[in-house]
């Protein structure tokens, strides 16, 4: 099969990536940066270096493909660009490129919560994007619903270092579920093998932990025994984002997001319809590679 993977060598696309390859696929990645052209290579992938901002080059790097996985960068962190509207202008372009290329099956990363139309922060983007593609109407779709990943923890090492605790407008004894970017990979190569459906959506998560259960292992790790989650207000939690050095933008559609995760409200339908198997990596495991960047 001749898969296209865009996110360049990222947290869930190298792994997907090496999968690929191993498995035997022919693997096309596409990467901005030229600079990962080798690494692609490396991996024993075709590099494809252009933008997904580029409906244009998609279509031409799309052409030929049995399927392809499509990923939202998260470019509007850096480029002060409104992220709905630059989730929405990536997903018309893969639609387009997808639908001139001929393609014929989609994978979409998109998130838990996903399924709601309105105050999840940056996750209504994904939302936009399910639909965008969801109009494909010839085009076989898995949209691939993660849960919090792991590697969003590293945004308190900074906290935990300077103020002791990890503090947010969720947390604390709320029910948090989180997931590896490799075990997303994992299970996107197995939608991948697997016949197509129409649209088939599938949750993917790896361990779930309250967050003060989360402050502990983690604390263990880093030799911070007794760490704790404290839940604050929206306010406090935007005050303490924009003092950071954050867009007004960014933070309150972070605020916005994790307001939603407290409520329980983002968590809804994943709880309806979680996994009947979590991955293979856990808080644990994930604890041991954030003690060694800590």
């Amino acid at each position: 099969m001749k898969v296209i993977v865009t996110g360049s060598l990222g947290n869930i696309s190298k792994p997907l990536t090496e999968l690929l390859v191993q498995k035997g696929h022919n693997v096309v990645v596409i990467s901005s940066k030229q600079d990962k052209q080798k690494g692609i290579e490396a991996l024993g992938a075709v590099a494809a270096i252009g933008s997904v901002e580029d409906a244009t080059f998609l279509t031409a790097a799309f052409r030929g493909s049995d399927i392809v996985y499509c990923m939202i960068p998260p470019n509007y962190w850096f480029n002060g660009a409104d992220p709905i509207e630059y989730c929405r202008q990536v997903g018309n372009n893969y639609a387009q490129a997808i639908r001139q290329a001929g393609v014929k099956r989609a994978v979409q990363l998109s998130s838990f919560g996903a399924d709601l139309d309105k105050g999840t922060g940056f996750i209504l983007g994904a939302h936009h994007v399910e639909k965008i593609l969801g109009g494909l109407s010839d085009v076989a779709i898995t949209y691939i619903r993660p849960t919090s990943f792991y590697n969003n923890l590293y945004g308190f090492t900074d906290m935990i270092k300077g103020a002791g605790f990890i503090a947010a407008n969720y947390g604390g004894e709320d029910k948090l579920s989180f997931v590896s970017g490799k075990d997303i990979a994992a299970a996107i190569v197995e939608e991948m093998e697997t016949p197509p459906v129409h649209r088939k959506v599938r949750y993917v998560a790896s361990d779930e932990l309250t967050g003060n259960q989360v402050a502990g292992v983690l604390g263990a790790a880093i030799g911070k025994p007794g760490l704790k989650w404290i839940t604050i207000t929206d306010e406090e939690t935007l005050s303490g984002l924009e003092a950071r050095g954050m867009s007004r933008i960014i933070a309150a559609n972070l605020v916005e997001l994790y307001a939603c995760y407290h409520s329980g409200e983002l968590s809804k339908d994943y709880e309806r319809n979680k996994p009947k198997e979590f991955g293979k990596i856990k808080l644990t495991d994930f604890a041991k590679e954030f003690a060694r960047g800590f």
